[in-house]
């Protein structure tokens, strides 16, 4: 029996596009990650999901609509489980601007390795504590279905390290883009990875012709 568990990363927005720190933050899709997102629908439009796990942005509810659009019969659950890494009071801020205000934190943080983490936020540990469960609970409660899951780049990353028995610390060895799509296949002896990062074509904007 396998369980198909395909992990989407949302499209890109202007905190994205501006490399900013962000995590529980809404933020407008860019016109690429617009793009992104159609992609997205496209690349997935023929498979069939039973189940959709959706982490609590806008971002990736946009994702997830796109994705499951004209579709029937799909549950639909809000997991905070797939949330991405909370980043406490780095959110919003370049890395540039986080050296400029806390310096000492910022060191203090990267010293600290996965127990690391930025004030108020959650550090690599406890993400990677919160994701496996996340992953458990997928896979206990929907043996055999096909899971969309529409997440983020380090609980797609920190899975994949599970799958290969890699420390949460190497997490950021797996290349996770925007508007991506990673598929993870479960069988009772063990997982096989079938894609990693894939990120499907842009679709061709149709040329407009005048009255």
């Amino acid at each position: 029996m396998r369980t198909s568990i395909w992990l989407v990363r949302h499209g890109q927005t202007h905190l994205n596009l501006a490399r900013r720190y962000q995590s529980f933050s809404d933020s407008p899709l860019t016109d690429y990650g617009q793009q992104q997102t159609r992609a997205l629908a496209l690349r997935l439009r023929p498979l069939p999901f039973g189940v959709a796990l959706v982490s609590p942005t806008e971002r990736t509810h946009l994702a997830a609509e796109a994705i499951l659009a004209r579709r029937d019969g799909v549950t639909v659950r809000h997991d905070y489980g797939w949330a991405e890494a909370h980043h406490g009071r780095w959110e919003g801020l370049t890395y540039r601007e986080v050296l400029a205000r806390y310096p000492d934190e910022a060191r203090a943080r990267w010293a600290n390795g996965v127990d690391g983490r930025a004030e108020g936020g959650e550090s690599l540990a406890e993400v990677a504590a919160r994701v496996t469960v996340a992953w458990q609970t997928l896979l206990r409660e929907n043996l055999g279905g096909r899971v969309l899951v529409v997440t983020h780049a380090t609980p797609i990353q920190l899975v994949l390290c599970a799958c290969f028995g890699l420390e949460p610390s190497r997490h950021w060895q797996w290349r996770v883009d925007l508007g991506s799509v990673t598929c993870v296949e479960v069988y009772g002896a063990g997982a096989i990875v079938r894609m990693v990062n894939d990120v499907p074509s842009l679709p061709e904007k149709r040329p407009t012709t005048g009255a």
